[in-house]
């Protein structure tokens, strides 16, 4: 187990060497909602290439109200927050990434709605393609990465879930997002809907030509694991020569994860995902009650375990500086580790 280690200048030069001169590192971030605007947040700290990859099953609030009036839209909530914390430092960057934010006021048929929600749903029926209107969103934001849906299809998420009654041995099946998240009961398994939809081909090339690839943190069932069940995702994930990194919440969440522990999650994932290797796992020092046991579930998956200071003291949320750093020398050993199978096949 090993902390951060290095100063945020250091971490910076680490990676410029290994990445080569005039070369930046790529990062791909995988998830939705709080979690992956947290994450991105962090890694705009870091000198790289980023591409956020975002689940589109989204079907609470405005998200949820705009699928329902236009069903073949991707949910825009999720992509509106990614695009909103990699927004440019401009003056005009940031009005409009504050006028994105906006919600609509009052009781009309706007209130509740982001003006970026309505944004990206209008762009997507004008230029007919959802990529196309995050990377015309993106413009308008100066954005320091590029943002992408999973998938360009809206999906629906669909959970095995027990304890939902007396008969303890009975399953039930929820659909949706909100009703996963917000189950009384424990979720065995989740699933997408349709499961033929295919995956983003933007999203699959980025993950192909990754340096990093970081999931989590997040919701557990409803943002993080979709990316390992939709199988174009999932066979791109599990053949990425990307370094692999899992990120660990900071708490296990009501509904979704109550009562899970650090290394429950790490199990439910393998469990969904077998043949997904993880190469590190980066978990906050105070989150984790019992090190010993995390260490010895990371080292079963074959994976690195780093524990760090990654929360911002007395809060549950993580510190983006303080995640920057821990994540940055994991960063320069992809990088390292990539040109040395570079270099070994060019001596092939």
């Amino acid at each position: 187990m090993t902390g951060p280690g290095e100063r945020d200048g250091d971490v910076v030069a680490e990676i410029g060497a290994g990445a080569g001169a005039g070369t930046r590192p790529r990062i791909v971030a995988l998830g939705g909602g709080h979690g992956l605007f947290a994450m991105l947040q962090a890694l705009r700290r870091l000198d790289a290439d980023l591409t956020a990859v975002v689940t589109v099953a989204d079907d609470g609030g405005s998200s949820g109200r705009l699928r329902r009036e236009l069903p073949a839209i991707v949910p825009p909530g999720d992509l509106r927050m990614a695009l909103a914390a990699l927004a440019g430092e401009t003056d005009e960057a940031e009005l409009w990434a504050t006028t994105l934010q906006h919600r609509f006021a009052g009781e009309g048929a706007l209130a509740g709605h982001p003006v970026g929600n309505l944004v990206l749903a209008g762009l997507a029926e004008v230029l007919g393609d959802p990529v196309a209107a995050l990377d015309a969103t993106a413009r308008l934001l100066q954005a320091r990465g590029r943002v992408l849906p999973m998938s360009c299809r809206p999906l629906t998420i669909v959970a095995q879930v027990e304890r939902l009654d007396a008969d303890p041995a009975a399953v039930r099946t929820i659909r949706g997002q909100v009703a996963v998240a917000a189950t009384p009961g424990r979720v065995r398994s989740v699933d997408l809907e349709p499961r033929d939809a295919a995956a983003c081909p933007e999203a699959l090339a980025a993950v192909a030509a990754a340096d990093l690839v970081v999931l989590g943190p997040g919701s557990w069932f409803t943002s993080v694991l979709p990316h390992l069940m939709l199988p174009g995702s999932a066979a791109g994930l599990v053949a990425t020569a990307a370094h692999r990194l899992v990120v660990l919440n900071l708490s296990a969440q009501p509904g979704e994860t109550e009562g899970f522990s650090p290394e429950q999650h790490l199990d439910v994932l393998s469990a969904h995902a077998p043949a997904f290797r993880i190469d590190t796992v980066l978990a906050d020092s105070g989150a984790v009650p019992l090190p010993g046991r995390l260490a010895a579930t990371t080292d079963r998956l074959g994976a690195r375990l780093v524990l760090a200071d990654i929360a911002v003291p007395g809060e549950s949320r993580h510190d983006p500086t303080a995640l920057a750093a821990a994540i940055g020398p994991v960063l320069a050993r992809a990088v390292s580790d990539r040109a040395v199978r570079g270099r070994g096949r060019g001596q092939a």
